[in-house]
C-alpha cells in the first residue's frame, strides 16, 4: 500500500454493514448507518511519552476494533476507502 501511519495513529478499514435486520428486513444504503467496527490495516511506531520513550502501540494489524462513532478522518487511499484516527479513539478490540 505504501502507506505508514505515524506515532500513535492507526490506519482502519472499516467492515462491511449488515443489509438486513435480525427479522429479515432490507435495509437500503440510504438509511444504513455507518458500522463503528473495523479492521486495523497498519499502526505507527507509538506514543512518545514526556521523558521521550516510545510506548508501543496495543493494536496490531489484523486485529478487529470497535471505535467511536465520530472517530478518525476518512481518507481514500489506493482507492480504497479508510479511517485514520488516534490509537485512544479505539474503545476496544473484538474477540
Amino acid at each position: 500500500m505504501g502507506f505508514r501511519p505515524l506515532h500513535d495513529r492507526v490506519l482502519v478499514r472499516r467492515v462491511e454493514a449488515e443489509a438486513k435486520t435480525a427479522g429479515g428486513i432490507i435495509i437500503p444504503d440510504t438509511a444504513q448507518e455507518k458500522p463503528q467496527e473495523g479492521e486495523v490495516v497498519s499502526v505507527g511506531s507509538g506514543a512518545r511519552t514526556d521523558d521521550g520513550k516510545i510506548t508501543p502501540p496495543d493494536v496490531k494489524a489484523g486485529d478487529k476494533i470497535l471505535f467511536g462513532k465520530w472517530s478518525g478522518t476518512e481518507v481514500k487511499i489506493g482507492g480504497e476507502d479508510l479511517i485514520i484516527m488516534k490509537e485512544s479513539d479505539i474503545l476496544g478490540i473484538v474477540g
